[in-house]
This record gives C-alpha cells, sequence and structure tokens, in this order.
C-alpha cells in the first residue's frame, strides 16, 4: 500500500499543478459572477440585481467622481435585498471604508417574494454563491471555482477573455457589459418573452417585509461608512406598466424610506423614454452609460446643496 501512494503522489501532484495552472486564467468570460470574488475589496460600490449590474457602469462613476467603484449586483434571484446579501456585502466592501459612496439600485422585484415562501431558509438566495463564499479579494479564486464551476476547467483556459470576449462580459470592477443584437425585431421579441415572464412573477409575488427590512438594514449599514443613495433604474415603457400596475406606490415606498434614512432617492423610473433596452427590462450598454452619468451628476449637485 505504501509503494502505491508513493507511486500515484506525482500523478496528483501534477494534476493539482495543471488545474491551479488552468483556474489561473479565469476572467470576464468564466462566468457571469466569477470577477465578483476575485478584486480588491471596494470602498464604493453599488448594489442591486441585473439591472444594476448592467445598467450602472464603475467607469463612468470614476470618471465623474474620481473615486473607483465596484458593481456588486447580481441577479435577482442571487442577489435580491435579504440577510444573504447583507453577509455577503459586510464580506466584500473593505473594512477600512469611512468616506464610501453607495449606490442602491432598486426595483420593486428585488424586495419581492414568492407568496408560498414562508420561511427564508426556502429564499431563492440561499444557493447563491454569496451564500456560502468566504474568500472575496482572491484572485484567482480557486474557492469560487470548486464551489461553483461546474464545466470543464479546460474550457477556463480555452474561453478566456484573452482570446475574445464573451458577449456577456463582466469586467473586473463587476459591471456586466452585454453585447447583443439591437435590431428592432430582435429587441421586440425578447421585450415580447420578457414582458410573459414579468406578467407571471407579478402574480406569484408580492413585497416582502424581510426585503424591505434587510434594505434599511443595509442602508443603516452603509451609513456609517459614507454616504447612501438610492436609485430606481428605469425600464421601457411595457415593463414600467407591468410594474406600475402592480406596484402603483412603489416610488412614494423608496421615497419615504430615503426620508426617513435621509438618504437621496433618485428614481428615473419616469423617464424610460429616453434610454434604449436590450429586452425592455435591461438597460443597453450605451443608454447605461448615459444613465450612469445622469446617477453621478446627480449625486455631485445633491452634495453641493
Amino acid at each position: 500500500m505504501k509503494k502505491f501512494l508513493i507511486k500515484i503522489v506525482p500523478y496528483f501532484v501534477a494534476v493539482l499543478i495543471v488545474f491551479a495552472i488552468l483556474g489561473s486564467y479565469a476572467d470576464g468570460n468564466t462566468d457571469d459572477n466569477y470577477m465578483h470574488f476575485a478584486v480588491k475589496k471596494p470602498q464604493n460600490i453599488i448594489l442591486g440585481d441585473s439591472r444594476g449590474s448592467q445598467g450602472v457602469v464603475p467607469g463612468i462613476l470614476k470618471n465623474k467622481l474620481s473615486a473607483n467603484f465596484d458593481n456588486f449586483s447580481l441577479n435577482i434571484v442571487q442577489s435580491p435585498y435579504g440577510q444573504v446579501y447583507f453577509k455577503a456585502l459586510k464580506r466584500k466592501l473593505d473594512p477600512e471604508t469611512k468616506n464610501g459612496i453607495f449606490i442602491l439600485t432598486v426595483g420593486p422585484w428585488n424586495l419581492s417574494l414568492n407568496k408560498n415562501i414562508k420561511s427564508e431558509k426556502d429564499f431563492p438566495e440561499v444557493h447563491s454563491p454569496l451564500n456560502d463564499m468566504y474568500f472575496y479579494d482572491r484572485s484567482p479564486n480557486y474557492e469560487y471555482l470548486l464551489k461553483h464551476y461546474t464545466r470543464s476547467w479546460f474550457k477556463i483556459y480555452s474561453e478566456r477573455a484573452e482570446a475574445g470576449r464573451s458577449n456577456s462580459f463582466l469586467h473586473d470592477d463587476g459591471w456586466m457589459e452585454i453585447t447583443i443584437d439591437m435590431n428592432a425585431d430582435s429587441v421586440a421579441a425578447r421585450t415580447r418573452v420578457k414582458e410573459m415572464d414579468y406578467k407571471i412573477l407579478a402574480n406569484a409575488v408580492e413585497l416582502s417585509p424581510a426585503r424591505l427590512k434587510a434594505f434599511n438594514e443595509i442602508i443603516n449599514y452603509l451609513r456609517t461608512k459614507g454616504s447612501v443613495y438610492i436609485v430606481r433604474i428605469p425600464t421601457s415603457k411595457s415593463l414600467t406598466t407591468i410594474e406600475n400596475k402592480k406596484y402603483p406606490h412603489f416610488s412614494k415606498l423608496l421615497k419615504d424610506i430615503g426620508h426617513k434614512q435621509n438618504v437621496k432617492v433618485f428614481d428615473f423610473s419616469k423617464n424610460y423614454a429616453d434610454y434604449d433596452y436590450t429586452d425592455g427590462n435591461h438597460m443597453y450598454k450605451e443608454s447605461s452609460k448615459k444613465l450612469t452619468a445622469q446617477i453621478a451628476d446627480s449625486i455631485v449637485m445633491s452634495r453641493s446643496q
């Protein structure tokens, strides 16, 4: 037995070395989340779901506000406001943060929950990598790859960004850049699908007291470390109609939270016609840059008042 173990050790070590080398090529092409766990801990952060992930561009904020930002928005399943996201935020944010800028993108859906879910152990984000990751600033992050990368590790190398960026590329600063056919017919087809999805979703969910509580707790936590801004990102006219029908008082709810917490609320939901969308729900990247510039200008203006 001892001789057998001595013989296989070199092969075992060789396999580990191969996997270590393959993992070292992980980047924004690897999957939609990897880079959230493979960069330096930020002091200025953007939170939210996929609307925030695609709709707020840290590079634009950096130019306007002279500060590095990290977009820590994932998607509506993995990063709705709740205790899982709150716990992840505490691990993600630089503990030395004192004068940070925090942009909380929010819509009714990432404060909602399926009506049939009664216990937090059944919340969908329980299965999010945010719920089991310890290291958020390791590159390569082998913890993430071992726990959450389910494809062949050889694809990490063959599909690396150096060989060509994917159509959904997660930048180092957390911005999810989507490159997609913006032909009018293609956009209309994707929008129709999204409208059907959200009509079904609207019948299944309701505003969640647990999510609202966590949202307020996150604001309270971040207020001790800097300035908090709540941002409602617009969607297309048809998606906005669905949203307003289901949640007619949502903008007022945000306004009340902002007043109670003494933080600014920038509600762009009525300006939906000013932007282009890939599917009605997510902003096209050029419009994301335009919106982000407007968010930055709003922050600058609020600070001068």
